[in-house]
Protein backbone atom coordinates (compact mmCIF):
# COMPACT_ATOMS: atom_id res chain seq x y z
CA UNK A 1 0.00 0.00 0.00
CA UNK A 2 1.35 3.63 -1.17
CA UNK A 3 1.77 6.43 1.01
CA UNK A 4 -1.04 8.20 -0.70
CA UNK A 5 -3.24 5.05 0.02
CA UNK A 6 -2.57 5.49 3.55
CA UNK A 7 -3.22 8.95 3.35
CA UNK A 8 -6.58 8.67 2.17
CA UNK A 9 -7.82 5.86 4.49
CA UNK A 10 -6.01 7.99 7.51
CA UNK A 11 -7.99 11.19 6.44
CA UNK A 12 -11.50 9.21 6.03
CA UNK A 13 -10.39 7.89 9.82
CA UNK A 14 -9.82 10.77 11.22
CA UNK A 15 -13.50 12.47 9.04
CA UNK A 16 -15.30 10.29 11.14
CA UNK A 17 -13.24 11.06 14.63
CA UNK A 18 -14.02 14.43 13.85
CA UNK A 19 -17.58 13.85 13.90
CA UNK A 20 -17.98 11.94 16.66
CA UNK A 21 -18.19 15.05 18.86
CA UNK A 22 -22.05 14.67 17.71
CA UNK A 23 -22.06 11.36 19.74
CA UNK A 24 -21.14 13.48 23.06
CA UNK A 25 -24.49 14.52 23.01
CA UNK A 26 -25.85 11.11 24.20
CA UNK A 27 -24.13 11.65 27.12
CA UNK A 28 -24.40 13.61 30.58
CA UNK A 29 -20.63 13.14 31.09
CA UNK A 30 -18.98 16.43 31.06
CA UNK A 31 -15.27 14.62 31.01
CA UNK A 32 -16.49 12.78 27.77
CA UNK A 33 -17.90 15.75 26.44
CA UNK A 34 -14.91 17.19 26.67
CA UNK A 35 -12.37 14.29 25.22
CA UNK A 36 -14.90 13.85 22.19
CA UNK A 37 -14.27 17.39 21.71
CA UNK A 38 -10.59 17.39 22.10
CA UNK A 39 -10.18 14.25 20.16
CA UNK A 40 -12.25 15.94 17.37
CA UNK A 41 -9.97 18.89 17.35
CA UNK A 42 -6.88 17.38 17.17
CA UNK A 43 -8.93 15.12 14.09
CA UNK A 44 -9.55 18.40 12.44
CA UNK A 45 -6.10 19.94 12.63
CA UNK A 46 -4.40 16.31 11.34
CA UNK A 47 -6.76 16.41 8.32
CA UNK A 48 -5.05 19.94 7.35
CA UNK A 49 -2.05 18.93 7.94
CA UNK A 50 -1.85 15.59 5.83
CA UNK A 51 -3.88 16.88 2.73
CA UNK A 52 -1.85 20.23 2.71
CA UNK A 53 1.00 18.32 0.54
CA UNK A 54 -1.41 16.91 -1.38
CA UNK A 55 -3.28 20.16 -2.02
CA UNK A 56 -0.15 22.93 -2.65
CA UNK A 57 0.46 21.55 -5.74
CA UNK A 58 -2.64 23.49 -6.98
CA UNK A 59 -2.95 26.41 -5.55
CA UNK A 60 -0.37 27.40 -2.70
CA UNK A 61 -2.54 30.23 -1.72
CA UNK A 62 -5.39 28.33 -1.24
CA UNK A 63 -3.78 25.82 0.41
CA UNK A 64 -2.74 27.80 3.26
CA UNK A 65 -5.65 29.45 3.79
CA UNK A 66 -6.81 26.18 4.25
CA UNK A 67 -4.50 24.64 6.70
CA UNK A 68 -4.80 28.03 8.72
CA UNK A 69 -8.59 28.04 8.85
CA UNK A 70 -9.00 24.12 9.71
CA UNK A 71 -6.11 24.72 12.53
CA UNK A 72 -8.49 27.59 14.01
CA UNK A 73 -11.59 25.62 14.08
CA UNK A 74 -9.83 22.50 15.49
CA UNK A 75 -7.97 24.97 17.98
CA UNK A 76 -11.26 26.15 19.10
CA UNK A 77 -12.73 22.63 19.29
CA UNK A 78 -9.98 21.87 21.41
CA UNK A 79 -10.53 25.01 23.69
CA UNK A 80 -14.37 24.86 24.14
CA UNK A 81 -13.87 21.00 24.87
CA UNK A 82 -11.51 22.27 28.05
CA UNK A 83 -13.89 24.95 28.67
CA UNK A 84 -16.78 22.80 29.06
CA UNK A 85 -15.62 21.34 32.33
CA UNK A 86 -15.75 25.11 34.24
CA UNK A 87 -18.09 25.47 36.28
CA UNK A 88 -17.80 29.33 35.65
CA UNK A 89 -20.67 30.84 33.91
CA UNK A 90 -18.47 33.21 32.44
CA UNK A 91 -16.35 30.78 30.83
CA UNK A 92 -18.84 28.67 29.83
CA UNK A 93 -20.88 31.68 27.83
CA UNK A 94 -17.25 32.02 26.34
CA UNK A 95 -17.41 28.12 24.86
CA UNK A 96 -20.75 28.68 23.66
CA UNK A 97 -19.57 31.69 21.69
CA UNK A 98 -16.82 29.50 20.32
CA UNK A 99 -19.12 27.72 18.99
CA UNK A 100 -20.94 30.56 16.99
CA UNK A 101 -17.62 31.54 15.59
CA UNK A 102 -16.74 27.95 14.87
CA UNK A 103 -19.48 27.30 12.60
CA UNK A 104 -18.60 30.68 10.56
CA UNK A 105 -14.96 29.44 10.65
CA UNK A 106 -16.03 25.20 9.77
CA UNK A 107 -17.75 26.71 6.76
CA UNK A 108 -15.31 28.48 5.18
CA UNK A 109 -12.24 25.65 5.91
CA UNK A 110 -15.00 23.59 4.27
CA UNK A 111 -15.32 26.22 0.74
CA UNK A 112 -11.16 25.83 0.74
CA UNK A 113 -11.40 22.29 1.34
CA UNK A 114 -13.73 21.27 -1.48
CA UNK A 115 -12.59 23.96 -3.82
CA UNK A 116 -9.38 22.61 -3.59
CA UNK A 117 -10.70 18.93 -3.72
CA UNK A 118 -12.24 19.77 -6.87
CA UNK A 119 -9.22 21.78 -8.69
CA UNK A 120 -6.58 18.92 -7.47
CA UNK A 121 -9.30 16.66 -8.99
CA UNK A 122 -8.61 13.75 -5.87
CA UNK A 123 -12.11 13.01 -5.47
CA UNK A 124 -14.93 13.13 -8.42
CA UNK A 125 -15.94 16.24 -9.16
CA UNK A 126 -19.58 15.56 -8.48
CA UNK A 127 -18.67 14.99 -4.72
CA UNK A 128 -16.66 18.36 -4.08
CA UNK A 129 -19.25 20.02 -5.34
CA UNK A 130 -22.03 18.63 -3.12
CA UNK A 131 -19.54 19.51 -0.79
CA UNK A 132 -19.09 22.71 -1.75
CA UNK A 133 -22.88 23.74 -1.97
CA UNK A 134 -23.24 22.13 1.56
CA UNK A 135 -20.93 24.65 2.91
CA UNK A 136 -22.28 27.07 1.47
CA UNK A 137 -25.82 25.86 2.91
CA UNK A 138 -23.86 25.94 6.20
CA UNK A 139 -23.24 29.13 5.69
CA UNK A 140 -26.84 30.21 5.29
CA UNK A 141 -27.49 27.90 8.23
CA UNK A 142 -25.71 29.54 10.78
CA UNK A 143 -26.91 33.10 9.87
CA UNK A 144 -30.54 31.79 10.01
CA UNK A 145 -29.50 30.65 13.56
CA UNK A 146 -27.94 33.44 15.06
CA UNK A 147 -30.51 36.31 12.88
CA UNK A 148 -33.44 33.31 14.18
CA UNK A 149 -35.08 34.64 10.98
CA UNK A 150 -36.41 30.84 10.35
CA UNK A 151 -36.90 28.24 13.24
CA UNK A 152 -35.42 24.30 12.12
CA UNK A 153 -32.39 26.27 9.94
CA UNK A 154 -30.08 23.20 11.62
CA UNK A 155 -31.70 21.12 8.33
CA UNK A 156 -29.66 22.96 6.29
CA UNK A 157 -26.45 21.31 8.63
CA UNK A 158 -27.50 17.76 6.95
CA UNK A 159 -25.67 18.35 3.84
CA UNK A 160 -22.53 19.11 4.96
CA UNK A 161 -22.44 15.93 7.63
CA UNK A 162 -23.77 13.42 5.17
CA UNK A 163 -21.16 14.89 2.47
CA UNK A 164 -18.25 14.13 4.77
CA UNK A 165 -19.58 10.93 6.10
CA UNK A 166 -19.90 10.12 2.50
CA UNK A 167 -16.04 11.31 1.78
CA UNK A 168 -14.90 9.64 4.74
CA UNK A 169 -16.07 6.44 3.51
CA UNK A 170 -15.09 6.89 -0.15
CA UNK A 171 -11.45 7.70 1.06
CA UNK A 172 -11.10 4.53 3.50
CA UNK A 173 -12.80 2.69 0.13
CA UNK A 174 -11.56 4.04 -2.70
CA UNK A 175 -8.91 6.30 -1.83
CA UNK A 176 -7.27 9.76 -3.71
CA UNK A 177 -7.86 9.55 -7.73
CA UNK A 178 -4.29 8.15 -8.75
CA UNK A 179 -4.07 10.34 -11.74
CA UNK A 180 -4.92 13.36 -9.71
CA UNK A 181 -1.73 12.48 -7.43
CA UNK A 182 0.44 11.90 -10.22
CA UNK A 183 -0.66 15.17 -11.88
CA UNK A 184 0.22 16.89 -8.61
CA UNK A 185 3.86 15.46 -8.34
CA UNK A 186 4.48 16.33 -11.79
CA UNK A 187 3.35 19.76 -10.92
CA UNK A 188 5.92 19.66 -7.92
CA UNK A 189 8.11 18.79 -9.52
CA UNK A 190 8.08 21.25 -12.56
CA UNK A 191 7.92 23.85 -9.87
CA UNK A 192 11.67 22.67 -8.29
CA UNK A 193 13.28 23.06 -11.69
Amino acid sequence: MDSNRKTAIIVGALILIAYSVLASSITESKITVMLFEVISGVAVILIAVLMFPLFKPYNEKASFWYIVFRSIEGGLMIIAGILFLSRNNLLLEIRDGIYVGHGYIFAVAALFFYYLLYQSKLIPRWLSVWGFIAAILLILANLLEITGLIPGSMILYLPIILNELFLAVWLIVKGFNPSAIASGSAKTDINKV
